[in-house]
């Protein structure tokens, strides 16, 4: 059974930065972890993924070159840092997983098994 618990949100003035963590615990070695999130009103949606057996990580375009996603194997958590945050970014964010051998092609929240939480993050203008 994988756990998954979601720290860090919190509120920040546009252009400010937000490091946000997923710890884990019973995360199984080919586990696919990925960060969701979702505004009041809106789907959720796929921001960033990583394989954490081969390191592979991907971002959407919407925040690629602003929030980074990467993982602390020694403990057992992963983090989305955040920088040159857009009001627009405000959401609650999830952190989610999946045992497999890779990565799902699509970021989609119907191939993630495994769920937290959420934390709210707000980025005023």
């Amino acid at each position: 059974q994988v756990q998954l618990a979601e720290s860090g949100g919190g509120s920040v003035q546009a252009g400010g930065s937000l490091r946000i963590s997923c710890a884990t615990s019973g995360t199984a070695r080919g586990a696919c972890m990925a960060w969701f999130r979702q505004a009041p009103g809106k789907e959720r949606e796929g921001v960033a993924k990583i394989n954490l057996v081969q390191g592979g990580t991907y971002t959407v375009d919407s925040v690629k070159g602003r929030f980074t996603i990467s993982p602390d194997n020694a403990k057992n958590a992963m983090y989305l840092q955040m920088t040159n945050l857009k009001p627009e970014d405000t959401a609650i964010y999830y952190c989610a997983a999946v045992i497999r051998d890779s990565c799902p092609y699509l970021l989609r929240r119907a191939d993630f098994t495994y769920w937290g939480q959420g934390i709210q993050v707000t980025v005023s203008s």
